[in-house]
């Protein structure tokens, strides 16, 4: 690292610490807000519609063409994103929001004329362009605010991710009206023409709201300038972060009313309320998440998200199941001649004795879960049951260590809906959290191009959201589990947080090695080198990090 611009961090001046927000820019930040959350809404409305059209046999479609059509808006919001970025730090995020948001309301109006598999992906890949928002007020909100609060700005900015809780709540609902509750299928056509007034309108609104404004130098850069913060491996380590925490929730934002249908055999517009527990806190708790990370620094924040998406994401891997496996079975101790065989016991007469021996069997007693409590989902533990069979009969001649009675166990877990629907709030708020920490980094260590690097680290967070529901389906089309989906988050949070730990130990070796080998801070006044706060001082998480990292 040869110099602080060079990493990317602001140090291109004085410290803004206490430089004034700019007159207009809460303004701005209100119109960039409420621009994402209706193409955010929009970004995500294949996730009620494609489910609403399937479960009512209008098409029939499998668990991979589901997943495909959920996920394509997605790549198109993901691929464009950097072009977008770069684009609004050129010419500033007023011109580019607005054309971007009434070019997108015609494909989305589109989608009320299609009639086929080809149709609906065309279509999706062009009112994918909503997703490409995110780059642009991202990089319209940075520009408005000093250092000290753009983590704040972006937060609450970044609430815009509500929009998904908007459609899942709104969207069955309006297709039930609309439909008339099955009985005029053709209705659904018109849900998409609402959402391409929206846009549209929203559009306009947005052009009269704001005032234009471009970072320093943006309009004058080459296109080698603008793309050279991407051969640091912290944008792509940024990115990765990204692709859990945004790409998840985009994925999970259309995969939980299928998951919820499927599963706990709800209808269409009680999965979406449901499903929008996931989301809505999501969107929501992200303005929270931008002062969580000004105040207690990013990274230090990201420990927290991936540490608890860990634990939420393996106490959802376990699936709704009736399990029959072997269980403890009753073996002779001595041999002999059996007899009798009853549901509660066998009889032996030992060979050498003549003396007879009972050996207890556990009888089998009642089920384990009736059909009003399957039906209810009121169980919360697993329960379990187990029984003896036997194998042997009357007058058969036994040897040490034969099996008398095979053993049988039966577990049923119920998997609770309502529990899963608050560890799905939890891991929905928490990636809210994670989202707003992770775009903390980008003014912090490219000022100038926060454009092009939020614009990238956006594409990756994007394709995650297209990728995502594709593997769950391939995921599910092989095993038939649904719960596969969390095993897939574990493994990408694991790896993430892995990464994140073996930088944050190289950095401080590197550039503190006297803290590196220390666990814990010691005791006041035992090291003047260390002193209380030791290794686990505030700021933004990496700024010690070197560029390659």
């Amino acid at each position: 690292m040869t110099g602080a611009n060079q990493s990317g961090t602001a140090d291109s001046g004085k410290p803004d610490d206490g430089a004034p927000v700019l007159r207009g820019a809460w303004s701005v930040l209100t119109a960039n807000t409420l621009a994402f959350t209706v193409c955010f809404a929009a970004w995500t409305m294949y996730g009620v519609l494609i489910t609403f059209l399937i479960n009512n046999g209008v098409y029939d479609w499998d668990a991979g063409q589901l997943g495909w059509l959920i996920g394509i808006p997605v790549l198109t919001g993901a691929l464009f994103r950097l072009p977008i970025g770069i684009a609004t730090d050129k010419w500033g995020g007023r011109p580019v929001y607005t054309i971007l948001l009434i070019l997108c309301a015609i494909p989305m109006w589109a989608v009320s004329y299609c009639d086929s598999y080809a149709g609906f992906l065309i279509a999706g890949l062009g009112f994918g362009m909503t997703g490409t928002s995110f780059a642009v007020g991202i990089a319209f909100t940075s520009v408005w605010f000093p250092k000290r609060l753009q983590g704040t700005a972006l937060g609450i900015f970044g609430a815009g991710n509500a929009g998904a809780a908007l459609t899942l709540l709104g969207a069955p609902t309006l297709l039930g009206m609309l439909t008339d509750d099955g009985a005029s299928m053709e209705g659904w056509r018109h849900l998409p023409k609402f959402y391409a007034v929206a846009l549209l309108v929203t559009g306009i609104l947005f052009w009269f709201a704001t005032e234009n404004k471009r970072p320093a130098g943006g309009a004058t850069k080459t296109m080698k300038q603008r793309l050279e913060p991407l051969k640091h491996v912290r944008v792509w380590r940024f990115g990765l972060y990204y692709f859990f925490v945004f790409g998840g929730f985009v994925a999970l934002a259309g995969w939980l009313v299928p998951y919820y249908v499927n599963v706990y055999a709800l209808p269409v517009a009680m999965a979406g309320f449901l499903a929008s527990f996931n989301t809505l806190p999501g969107g929501v708790v992200r303005a929270a998440g931008g002062w969580m990370s000004d105040k207690f620094g990013a990274r230090s924040v990201m420990y927290w998200v991936f540490g608890i998406c860990l634990v939420v994401c393996a106490l959802l891997i376990v699936p709704r199941m009736d399990i029959f496996a072997p269980g403890s079975g009753v073996i002779a101790k001595s041999p002999g001649t059996v007899v009798s065989v009853a549901e509660d016991k066998v009889v032996v007469t030992a060979a050498k004795t003549g003396k007879e021996r009972s050996y207890k069997l556990k009888k089998k007693e009642g089920e384990l879960a009736t059909e009003e409590e399957r039906r209810t989902g009121v169980l919360v533990w697993p329960r379990g049951m187990s029984w003896h069979e036997p194998a042997v009969e009357a007058g058969d001649q036994i040897k040490p260590k034969q099996l008398l009675a095979k053993g049988h166990t039966h577990i049923f877990f119920q998997a609770n809906v309502w529990i899963f629907t608050i560890l799905s709030l939890v891991l929905g708020a928490v990636m809210g959290i994670g989202k707003a920490a992770v775009y903390k980094h980008i003014p912090d260590y490219f000022p100038d191009d926060v454009g092009v690097v939020g614009g990238i680290v956006g594409v990756l967070g994007g394709l995650g959201g297209f990728i995502c529901p594709v593997i769950f389906g391939y995921l599910l089309k092989a095993t038939g589990i649904w719960t596969t989906c969390w095993m897939f988050f574990f493994g990408i949070t694991a790896i993430c947080m892995i990464w994140m730990h073996i930088v944050v130990r190289r950095m401080t070796r590197e550039h503190s090695p006297h803290l590196a080998d220390h666990i814990e801070a010691p005791a006041v006044g035992s090291d003047p080198k260390l002193g209380e706060g030791g290794a686990g001082g505030r700021g933004s998480g990496d700024s010690g990090e070197g560029a390659s990292s």
